[in-house]
């Protein structure tokens, strides 16, 4: 009965450490993609609040505004 209850705990054990595992790998997925998705989509966003002034300024002054 003792022997029993043991095994059952190691495979427990065995059975928590294969979760942990899995939820920190699943947790490092999750960081890279919020990181590439700021990469991808924030600093654009930010070049193109320094490019348009440049490009309108530049275009504005073909015209002789």
């Amino acid at each position: 009965m003792e022997q029993e209850i043991l095994n059952k705990l190691q495979t427990q054990e065995e059975l928590l450490r294969q979760i942990y595992t899995s939820s920190e790998q699943t947790r490092k997925y999750f960081l890279w993609t919020m990181i590439g998705s700021v990469l991808v989509f924030v600093l654009p966003l930010l070049a193109l609040g320094f490019i348009i002034p440049k490009f309108l300024s530049t275009i504005t002054a073909g015209y002789g505004i």
